[in-house]
């Protein structure tokens, strides 16, 4: 049960006002995934399964290439990691298997 003390936030997904320790908890739940629908976590390892060409630079990722140690983002679509001679990568989960 709510205390009189506690904080309220306007949950949107709900429309209702709920309390915030409740609202936290229940956005730490979001699962991010790759194309397969497996489920990713940070310092896991993926393979690209397309070849994607890298925005602001002449290279290309070929399909296969693994990346190691990907990081997640606040967007459940998007994963931060670097490669050789690419710092700061950033990209969709669509494009990645777990390995």
């Amino acid at each position: 049960m709510a205390d009189e003390n506690d904080e309220y936030v306007y949950d949107e997904a709900t429309g209702e006002w709920r309390p915030a320790a409740e609202v936290a908890a229940s956005t730490d739940r979001l699962v991010v995934r790759d194309a397969a629908g497996n489920a990713l976590a940070d310092g896991d390892s993926v393979t690209l399964i397309k070849d994607l060409k890298v925005k602001g630079t002449s290279q290309t990722l070929k399909q296969g290439t693994v990346i190691k140690s990907i990081r997640l983002t606040d967007n459940v679509e998007e994963i931060d990691c670097r490669t050789e001679g690419i710092k700061g990568l950033v990209l969709r989960t669509e494009f990645v298997r777990k390995r």
